[in-house]
């Protein structure tokens, strides 16, 4: 049996690299994908709806949608908050608005996510998989804004999977390091990508925290570096 045979997983941040890559690893997988992004999405397959246009720091509107989401399919097993974004700043010759909006993009998104997603998980006995940051442990010069975002994620991963316990809903957290991406050769040209984690590998993880294999695992911030 595939790991998420019938379960209903929602992905945000559908439409980037690492999105994409879910949406197919868990069709895969056996699952039915509802993906989710600003962006205009035109991924198509069968078992896989999108809703395009989606502000997920609109905590109205994104209460809204998974309650629609929940109805429609009647049911939601696991979401996948993969919806953020990077930018690299010093603070001297920064902006405080990286700030608010590196908060915005990845804190914000994230936690309205769970937050509308919470109702139909704890009927479900469903699963949280957040993207945090190995980064955010130990930043570099000009990581400030991206990774206080991501601890803010990881602290977001740590508390609800608290408050989840007694309702046997899993929060855990995957810290990436660099993500092999179009983006990230081109910014980096001279590393050795052979190191990097590819989006389909840690797709794999995230699948797999979203499983009924990960039943004992909550709270959990996990690293998946590669050989970074």
């Amino acid at each position: 049996m595939a790991l998420l045979d019938g379960k209903v997983i929602v992905v945000t941040g559908a439409k980037g690299n690492l999105g994409a890559t879910m949406i197919s690893t868990a069709l895969n997988e056996g699952a039915k994908v509802i993906g989710l992004d600003y962006a205009q999405l035109d991924f198509q397959a069968e078992n896989f709806e999108g809703f395009s246009g989606i502000d997920l720091t609109n905590t109205e509107a994104t209460a809204a949608l998974f309650t629609q989401i929940a109805s429609k399919y009647g049911r939601i097993d696991g979401l996948a908050n993969i919806a953020g974004g990077f930018c690299w700043e010093t603070l001297a010759d920064g902006d405080a608005s990286s700030w608010d909006k590196m908060f915005r993009i990845n804190v914000l998104t994230a936690s309205n996510a769970c937050r509308a997603a919470l109702p139909a998980l704890i009927k479900s006995a469903g699963k949280i998989v957040n993207i945090g940051a190995a980064g955010a442990s130990k930043a570099g010069a000009g990581f400030g804004p991206y990774a206080a975002s991501k601890a803010g994620v990881a602290k977001l991963t740590e508390s609800l999977a608290e408050e989840c316990k007694s309702q046997n809903v899993c929060v855990n957290a995957v810290l990436p390091s660099v993500i092999d991406t179009p983006l990230n050769r081109s910014d980096m040209p001279d590393a050795d990508f052979s190191n990097w984690v590819s989006p389909r590998q840690l797709s794999e993880v995230l699948c797999f925290l979203l499983s009924a294999k990960a039943d004992p695992i909550t709270g959990a911030l996990l690293p998946v570096t590669g050989r970074v």
